[in-house]
């Protein structure tokens, strides 16, 4: 078990905040503390690394994301650089010529094109040379397909051009991908992570997001050498038998619960999200909602018996409405306390009034927001604008959630948005709705401590740089620290070390670039330069 000392930084620690050293000893934090005594420290230690004023925290942790579809982005089927239909098939044709009978690929955002209408079968066509087309929007919740790719998977029921909800779902369920691509793809989004400061990730599947052998793969390969991997499976289930026989079938303790991206309504992006009232932009829509109430009863009291948290995904204010009337039916079953020490979560969760806030809370339901989702389509002229109008306004009010005391916990989607701590950081600082921004230490805190409470963690040292936590951290460049609050009436920064408070990276123009990330110990990504 080796000593390493790392001085002549800074250590974001509660427990010391004044710490600009800290020690390691194997798997574990052994001691924080000034420059004097680390001299004394230096003497026993295998290693001593000078941090050359790089800040030191606890490694971040993604609440939601989706490996494979990442890795895949990651390695070549990145489509949102396109800025209209032109460059659309232009990419599409850039595949043309590889091997295989699919051409797939994930990113484009017609609503960022200067002209949003989608390219013609006919032009598809022609761009694939042949193969099938499968090309899903930024949000995961529509796609391309052509009539090739319905004839490969048998299914002649579906329309080729632009699929969503159900018809979407049955897509993705008949694609089978490689598993040794697969493997491929998870490998390099967690390589991904690493780089990015991340020991832990929280992955979302299900049979329509991958299936279950790809979870099977997934969770079965736990390479120290990678950050951790966490799941919830999202299956709906109606006994307490089936349930536990559920979750048993993937055989791994790192499969958390039956929920996730369990669908009850879509996205804003693709018109699939449930709303009270119809979309701005089509009228006629309200969105589709995929589970009844008395089915989402049914699997709350299903894994409330069996002693395993549930969870749904839910953006819109309408889906919200039918995933808390579903709690209360399950009440009259299990009762309040024990839906209350289930650990149910909902994911997204972006339209939310007073009211559903309080019920959030008297189920104590944890809330998986992504800050991003904001920064990428809110404000004046964004998609939310076009989509909702004025309700957008009012959306994803992280301060309001926290402020009511409903737990919540933050992450990326990806790759839905990019994989980065700091920027999910600055977006929940920054948010378009001002009542609903948060400071940067809760922002921090909602992507390590939190997170790891709302897995159950057992240990209370998790998430924190504290002598007998894990030592689990990230090493970052960071050219300037402070107490940052987005509250505009005091001062938004301060550098006033009396007060005791530990410094986060200022991120409003900057980002910190990751020099180092250690898993319990364990080096998973190192660009640290060394002194001669």
């Amino acid at each position: 078990m080796a000593l390493t000392l790392y001085r002549n930084g800074s250590i974001y620690s509660a427990a010391d905040p004044f710490a600009t050293a800290m020690l390691v000893d194997g798997n574990t934090v052994a001691w924080l503390g000034g420059e004097d005594a680390a001299d004394r420290q230096a003497k026993r230690a295998d290693e001593v690394i000078d941090l050359q004023g790089a800040l030191i925290t606890p490694a971040f942790v993604d609440s939601h994301t989706h490996l494979a579809a990442l890795g895949a982005r990651l390695r070549g089927a990145d489509l949102s650089t396109a800025k209209n239909a032109t460059d659309l098939l232009a990419q599409v044709a850039a595949q043309s010529s590889g091997a295989g009978e699919l051409i797939s690929g994930t990113g484009w955002e017609d609503t960022r094109w200067d002209d949003p209408t989608l390219p013609s079968l006919a032009a598809l066509d022609q761009a694939a040379a042949g193969k099938g087309l499968y090309l899903t929007r930024v949000d995961k919740h529509s796609a391309i397909v052509n009539q090739r790719l319905l004839d490969q998977l048998h299914l002649a029921s579906l329309t080729p051009g632009l699929v969503r909800g159900t018809a979407h779902d049955q897509v993705t369920r008949a694609l089978q991908q490689d598993p040794a691509v697969t493997a491929a793809d998870q490998k390099c989004a967690l390589e991904h992570y690493a780089s990015r400061g991340f020991a832990t990730v929280v992955e979302m599947a299900g049979e329509h997001l991958g299936g279950s052998e790809a979870l099977r793969q997934l969770l079965a390969e736990d390479d120290p050498q990678l950050p951790e991997v966490y799941a919830y499976w999202a299956e709906a289930v109606s006994t307490a038998e089936a349930a536990s026989g559920t979750l048993k079938s993937f055989a791994s303790s790192r499969l958390l619960g039956l929920g996730g991206d369990l669908k009850v309504d879509g996205s804003l992006g693709s018109h699939t999200a449930a709303l009270r009232e119809p979309y701005s932009d089509a009228p006629e829509l309200r969105g589709e909602l995929y589970l009844s109430e008395e089915r989402i009863a049914a699997h709350l009291v299903a894994c409330t018996q069996a002693r395993i948290p549930a969870g749904f995904h839910v953006i819109g204010d309408a889906a919200l409405d039918r995933v808390l009337a579903g709690f209360e039916l399950a009440a009259q079953t299990v009762g309040v306390p024990a839906l209350q020490g289930a650990r149910h979560r909902l994911e997204h969760v972006e339209m939310v009034d007073e009211a559903q806030r309080e019920k959030l809370l008297s189920y104590s339901i944890t809330v998986s927001m992504q800050p991003r989702f904001d920064e990428y389509w809110g404000g004046e002229q964004g998609m939310y604008q076009s989509r909702v109008g004025e309700r957008a306004q009012q959306m994803n009010n992280v301060a309001a959630m926290l402020s009511t005391g409903v737990p919540v916990v933050l992450g990326s989607d990806a790759p839905v948005t990019e994989v980065d701590g700091w920027a999910v950081v600055r977006a929940a600082m920054s948010l378009s709705n001002v009542a609903g921004r948060i400071s940067a230490r809760a922002a921090f805190l909602g992507q390590n401590r939190s997170a790891y409470r709302a897995l159950g963690m057992m240990n209370p040292f998790s998430g924190q740089l504290v002598i007998g936590a894990p030592a689990t951290f990230a090493v970052w460049s960071a050219s300037e620290l402070a107490v940052q609050t987005p509250d505009t009436r005091i001062s938004s920064w301060s550098t006033d070390a009396r007060a005791g408070t530990p410094l986060l990276p200022v991120v409003d123009e900057e980002i910190p670039h990751c020099l180092r990330t250690v898993r319990e110990g364990i080096t998973i990504f190192d660009a640290l330069e060394r002194s001669a």
